[in-house]
């Protein structure tokens, strides 16, 4: 039987009385309080994974003397973390187009906060292994499911702005991290930042225990033989959806590869190249994750407003411009604001993945084409470092921040040949 059949008495209740103000598939045409609930619950969600992965990188150090861990076990927290976060997202992405986004972002809520809550409690590197694992297997299934669920909560014009603001969730826990961590480090020790975490996921778990199935789940066809592999197999329906697969996948690599290449080479080249204090090279990397904040909400406002496809285009143009200009500096006032500039036009893009995956995908892989493809993009643009890295021994830095730009035309063809223009599309 379809997850929708077995909808709680209240969520059918509510499609009911909802129903004059949704199109015929359930997608909204006005916004109410649930569409504001969904987005709550899906921007603390992905804050809480920003959060959680910064706040580990802070305590590698305290972990790592109080358990007397290796450099390279120490490193593994963090690698496998993210390997269970990819496996989380791919397996509960699909589960939730199977049997809900409530349903299975409540799964991964209790599995994250439990095994972040025995992280406090770790005698030793292998049981702290296995509890960070599984918490990241939880963290997993945050971002495509709060994608999908904030898309089909509120109406067409608003969806590439909710998507925006679903990102933005993710640099606000970072930034919370950035602030909290250096002040409760000292006075509760890495244990007691473990127990810390678990608050963001109360707060999501609280707000989502109020909310019920987005209509347009609840209305989706029943498809009782369905496999349990249909969601992937739509992805790749038919030469019309490989190819947005196709062009997504293109988009999620650049923009993990130009994020994770800048983010964590740039300090190293203003400190090592340009003489930057410590104190500067976390100022520029203040400003500059402001502006990556300032880019996707700006991104999101502007693709409800002229489109999906031409604010891509904008964007990756101001990208290879920035990128280039950027390796020129060399005055330390202009590349604190030009790093703002940078981080706008870098990140921005991440207020338009959420919109166009809705809509390019129906209700049945939504959530699976979300944390699919935004998965494998993620795992490509993770050998950013190590190619900025490579280029960087061999050329120097000015030349490996220089050759980013290339990564941006590149973009820009996948935009232009692969993207359709899905502004307005109503959600199927």
């Amino acid at each position: 039987m379809g997850a929708h059949a077995r909808a709680p008495a209240k969520n059918r209740t509510t499609t009911a009385m909802t129903s004059p103000s949704s199109t015929a598939s359930g997608q909204p045409t006005a916004v109410n309080s649930y569409s504001w609930k969904a987005l709550c619950g899906s921007a603390v969600g992905y804050a809480m994974d920003g959060f959680d992965l910064l706040i580990l990188g802070f305590m590698l150090t305290a972990i790592s003397a109080d358990l007397n861990l290796t450099p390279g076990q120490a490193g593994s927290l963090v690698t496998w973390t993210l390997i269970g976060a990819v496996f989380g997202g791919i397996v509960f992405g699909a589960l939730s187009d199977r049997y809900g986004r409530i349903r299975v972002l409540t799964w991964t809520i209790v599995l994250f906060a439990v095994f972040t809550g025995l992280c406090a409690f770790a005698t030793g590197y292998w049981d702290l292994l296995v509890y960070r694992t599984i918490a990241g297997i939880g963290l997993g299934g945050e971002f495509g499911i709060g994608m999908a669920l904030a898309a089909e909560a509120w109406p067409a014009r608003h969806r590439a702005r909710v998507s925006s603001y679903v990102a933005l969730g993710w640099q606000v826990g970072v930034l919370g991290a950035a602030l909290l961590t250096p002040l409760l480090l000292p006075l509760i020790g890495w244990r007691g930042m473990f127990l810390v975490g678990v608050i963001p996921a109360l707060v999501a778990w609280f707000i989502r225990h109020k909310i019920h199935e987005p209509e347009v789940f609840v209305r989706k066809p029943t498809a009782p033989k369905a496999s349990r592999f249909e969601a992937f197999r739509l992805l790749v329906k038919d030469k019309a959806t490989a190819k947005v697969s196709l062009g997504v996948i293109v988009l999620t690599s650049v923009q993990n590869f130009g994020y994770y290449g800048i983010m964590i080479w740039m300090p190293s080249f203003l400190s090592k190249q340009l003489g930057f204090s410590l104190t500067k090279s976390s100022m520029w990397t203040a400003v500059t994750i402001v502006g990556m904040m300032a880019g996707i909400w700006i991104f999101g406002q502007l693709a409800d407003r002229i489109g999906r496809k031409p604010s891509f285009l904008l964007f990756q143009l101001g990208a290879v411009i920035m990128v280039l200009t950027y390796a020129q500096l060399s005055d330390p006032i202009a590349m604190l604001w030009a790093g703002a500039v940078l981080g706008m036009f870098v990140n921005g893009m991440m207020g338009g993945y959420g919109a166009v995956m809705s809509e390019a995908y129906p209700t049945e892989a939504r959530a699976t084409a979300q944390n699919v493809l935004f998965n494998i993009g993620r795992g490509v643009g993770g050998l950013g470092p190590v190619v900025v890295g490579a280029v960087a021994m061999g050329y120097g830095f000015q030349m490996a921040i220089a050759l980013l730009a290339a990564i941006y035309v590149i973009d820009m063809i996948a935009t232009a040949l692969l993207i359709p223009e899905l502004k307005g599309k109503e959600l199927h």
